[in-house]
């Protein structure tokens, strides 16, 4: 069984900088994509950034790809997600997440397809 654990949440201002960890135990497949989502109040659950535990592949959301910056250690077994320049429209509860094969087209951005979620970690952005 896999838990994911994320911590690193808070209030900050715009255009302030925030860290997100996610600490994982179990085993985790080398084709397994590691990544995060956010939820936003009354809005659904969005995909966010991923990244293959193997290593070579990373995908972002279009929103976020200048300004966040999604990592992992092998070692540690954590999955990081650097959130610069934050808005305000980035206020939401992010969400660890572990989906595995089979994959298709696009798959990595649905959530319907996570096999494993954190519990969430709540980063809010005042203006």
């Amino acid at each position: 069984q896999v838990q994911l654990v994320e911590s690193g949440g808070g209030l900050v201002q715009a255009g302030d900088s925030l860290r997100l960890s996610c600490a994982i135990s179990g085993r985790i497949l080398s084709s397994y994509m590691m990544g995060w989502f956010r939820q936003a109040p009354g809005k659904e659950r969005e995909f966010v950034a991923t990244t293959r535990w193997s290593g070579g592949l990373t995908y972002y959301e279009d929103s976020v790809k200048d300004r966040f910056v999604i990592s992992r250690d092998n070692v540690k077994n954590t999955v990081s997600l650097q959130m610069n320049s934050l808005k305000p429209e980035d206020t939401a509860v992010y969400y660890c997440a572990a989906n595995g094969p089979p994959y298709y087209t696009n798959s990595y951005r649905d959530p319907r397809e996570v096999d494993y979620w954190g519990q969430g970690t709540q980063v809010t952005v005042s203006s």
